[in-house]
């Protein structure tokens, strides 16, 4: 049995069109709360990250900055909702090479910067049963 690459569930994104009147909904239908909020320019979106209780997972808010922003995109091909997974991995490089050996498309050639200082890629869809899967490396 193959040993799984991944330590845990990171994070699930939603895609939002409205940023301050989601996290609102958020808070006050679920009584949570922004743990990390920040402007990601280079993938083009506001985003907060909400912690799911004591679990160290976190729905993940993302609202496009532009209409070119791939949640843009994203809103304007299905609404707001579910736009994500992610997994939390300990080495991103060593999970990138085995998953392109086992013949997964990931986005990038190199990480990204992720939320807090993470490092971060994504399967394709085409390779993760038509779920876009994020690759979270946290910041050490």
């Amino acid at each position: 049995m193959t040993k799984t690459l991944f330590e845990a569930i990171d994070h699930v994104g939603v895609a939002v069109a409205d940023f301050d009147e989601a996290v609102r909904f958020y808070a006050e239908t679920y009584g949570m709360t922004v743990a990390h909020e920040e402007i990601n320019e280079e993938q083009g979106v506001r985003e907060a990250m909400l912690s799911v209780g004591d679990s160290g997972s976190s729905i993940q808010l993302l609202a496009p900055l532009s209409d070119s922003s791939p949640i843009a995109k994203f809103l304007d091909r299905n609404g707001p909702g579910i736009q994500q997974l992610a997994y939390r991995v300990s080495d991103l490089d060593e999970v990138s090479a085995i998953l392109r050996e086992r013949g997964a498309q990931l986005l990038y050639d190199e990480p990204r910067r992720g939320t807090a200082g993470s490092r971060v890629n994504f399967i394709h869809p085409k390779s993760a049963g038509g779920i876009l899967v994020e690759l979270v490396e946290p910041a050490r």
